[in-house]
């Protein structure tokens, strides 16, 4: 039986889902996202979930790298609040040329 081998989640691209305000990549089965705020100059990360089924193919870095690339674009200040992106991101200070990062700002006790 022929037919076309699906492509692999790393080479899913990342969409920004503005109206869910999401930066997402859909791999067919399932959804990588990392969900964030905007707030007047600020982007703010608040939580990256990529499914175990599609782990192991640096799609938690690829969202991160999007949102980078976002506020690099737009000229909003990056605010980590997701511990992944936090992490990577510190990780790979090379990775934020261009970008201004707000380290200190805590997120909520209480999310809204």
């Amino acid at each position: 039986m022929t037919g076309a081998a699906s492509p692999s989640p790393a080479d899913a691209p990342v969409v920004d889902d503005t109206g869910h305000n999401r930066l997402v990549i859909d791999a067919g089965a399932a959804e990588a996202e990392l969900l964030y705020r905007v707030r007047p100059g600020r982007l703010i990360l608040v939580h990256t979930e990529v499914p175990p089924a599609l782990g192991g193919h640096g799609l938690g870095a690829r969202l991160v790298q999007a949102a980078i690339d976002r506020a690099a674009r737009t000229g909003e200040t990056l605010v980590p609040w997701c511990p992944f992106a936090r992490r990577w991101m510190s990780e790979h200070p090379e990775r934020l040329t261009g970008v201004t990062v707000d380290w200190k700002e805590p997120p909520p006790a209480q999310p809204d």
